[in-house]
């Protein structure tokens, strides 16, 4: 009997070795601050999307036990059965306010969201146009949407331009991260609307990164772009994510009246999986009135001073071991701040260095990022002090010098 392909998973499991690409969980458990007690090892943590620290916060915690005690656990149904609850429909209301759009929908995952809102949207005969460094669930939408799909080179709104201006297709969709996840930019908002206006294309935002920390109040990257409130445009669906900068789960789109009711009916994961508890839905609400006050305010004010701290420790000529050891922090001015170390091997041994000295920075590897970008991507949060930044920079010198020193020590034409 010939052998089952089955039986090849073993040497795929072994490819992914050779080329440092297996990936690893941990057990974590949340510590005071921003540390993490990672396998049994507490250490300070630069990987968390926790934004503002909001996670942990008493507040919220304390919704969440109120939510319990009045609607249990579990919300038992889909949204279009029974599983939308009374705190489910508050807090789309308060959501739409606070991104000054007509209305919002609440999803129970972020990647469920994009996945099943791209095919609801456009389908066969339609075109869609994608940046090249949009996120997973972006391009999964796209792939189930069966439209035509153009990549565009990242943030290259000529060729953007160009692609739509040549397309046929009547209906036409532009999907984009607002902040790129893995590099921390920020998307030319004001220009893909533009051409969006140009084209007669609908615009389809994820600003996962952004809301709570971007804009006015923390109301977002489509805030920012004055692109909300009374001058809302009819041609922009807003999503953004609830477990990063709001420190619970979940997700929500917003926009026109017509459009959102059209995901309502029409998107399959909103109508075919069980509804977000109601004590998430309560936790969002609490985090929600913390990011739009001046609590929020303070702590977006000391993530930016943090952000320049970091940034002016990591900039070229402040260390000589990180200039020597080639790695490169990308022009990011949000909380993402990604250092550039290019090799697989090399990323994760930075990891592993800055590990031993006490830090969790994740190395980021392809296919998350191009091949031969493997970096670090260091996550800032509110919950950070000045000092936590500093060890993180004496630790990084540390492990650049280090790395620099055994690759001096080998002998020439051995590869270490």
């Amino acid at each position: 009997m010939a052998m089952s392909w089955l039986n090849e998973f073993d040497e795929r499991l072994a490819a992914l070795d050779a080329q440092s690409l297996r990936r690893v969980r941990r057990a974590v458990t949340p510590e005071p601050g921003a540390r993490l007690d990672v396998d049994g090892v507490s250490l300070l943590a630069f990987c968390s999307n926790d934004y503002l620290g909001l996670a942990q916060d008493p507040l919220l915690r304390q919704a969440v036990h109120a939510a319990v005690d009045r609607y249990g656990v579990g919300s038992g149904a889909s949204p279009m059965v029974s599983g939308h609850s009374v705190a489910n429909a508050a807090l789309e209301c308060e959501l739409a306010e606070a991104v000054g759009l007509p209305r919002a929908l609440y999803f129970y995952a972020g990647y469920a969201a994009n996945a099943s809102i791209v095919p609801a949207l456009v389908g066969e005969g339609d075109a869609l146009f994608s940046d090249a460094l949009n996120h997973a669930c972006l391009i999964d939408g796209a792939c189930l949407s069966k439209a035509t799909v153009h990549r565009y080179p990242h943030g290259d709104l000529a060729r953007l331009g160009a692609l739509l201006a040549a397309s046929p297709a009547r209906r036409k969709l532009v999907i984009s991260d607002a902040v790129f996840s893995m590099d921390g930019d920020v998307a030319d908002i004001a220009g893909l609307h533009a051409l969006c206006e140009r084209h007669d294309a609908l615009l389809l935002l994820d600003d996962a990164h952004g809301f709570g920390v971007l804009g006015p109040q923390g109301r977002g990257a489509l805030a920012a772009a004055d692109l909300t409130g009374p001058g809302a445009s009819p041609r922009v669906l807003y999503m953004a994510t609830l477990g990063k900068a709001l420190g619970v789960a979940g997700a929500f789109v917003a926009g026109p009246e017509s459009l959102v009711e059209w995901l309502l009916q029409k998107t399959r994961s909103y109508t075919y999986a069980t509804a977000a508890p109601a004590l998430l839905a309560e936790a969002v609400r609490a985090g929600l009135r913390c990011v739009l006050g001046a609590e929020g305010q303070r702590r977006r004010q000391h993530l930016a001073a943090l952000i320049a701290q970091l940034r002016r420790g990591l900039a070229p000529g402040a260390s000589a071991a990180i200039d020597a050891a080639g790695w490169t922090l990308t022009p990011s001015q949000t909380a993402i701040q990604p250092l550039l170390i290019g090799d697989n091997a090399a990323a994760l041994d930075a990891m592993a260095r800055l590990r031993a000295q006490g830090l969790w920075v994740p190395a980021i590897r392809p296919p998350t990022v191009p091949q031969g970008t493997a970096r670090l991507r260091i996550a800032l949060s509110a919950a950070h002090q000045a000092d936590d930044v500093d060890q993180l920079l004496c630790a990084l010198r540390s492990a650049a010098a280090g790395r620099q020193a055994e690759a001096a020590a080998v002998p020439q034409g051995v590869t270490p």
